[in-house]
């Protein structure tokens, strides 16, 4: 069974969750208040609930509070995420799909970083 694709919403509160591994939702609504400061705990909790029923989070309800954790690594779920935005706006092409991130704008120190990344793979 394969886990669902995470909406916008969940896609941030998994960009919070991933650095601490696993976490309360307190926790969780505590290192999303830097980015989005008017958010609500109760929407967090809810949001965790729904991504727990959906299966992209674990749940350990061992502890007074529960903790939740990714059903997938980051790196494993980025990387469905991409062969699924490859196939359906890029024809399947790698290629199309980079040089369309390349020409979206990438900073001087992303552009190097990929320089590094390339030159690399060649050795």
């Amino acid at each position: 069974m394969s886990i669902p694709k995470p909406t916008a919403a969940e896609l941030d509160l998994l960009q919070a969750l991933w650095p601490l591994g696993s976490a309360t939702a307190k926790q969780v609504h505590e290192a999303m208040l830097e980015e989005k400061p008017d958010l609500a705990y109760g929407t967090v909790l809810r949001l965790m609930q729904i991504m727990h029923t959906k299966g992209i989070l674990i749940r350990d309800e061992s502890q007074r509070s529960h903790v939740y954790a990714p059903a997938q690594a980051q790196d494993a779920l980025q990387t469905n995420l991409l062969k699924d935005l490859m196939q359906k706006a890029f024809a399947g092409s790698a290629k199309a799909l980079v040089l369309a991130a390349l020409r979206s704008g990438i900073s001087k120190k992303e552009r190097e970083e990929i320089e590094k990344i390339l030159k690399d793979e060649k050795k």
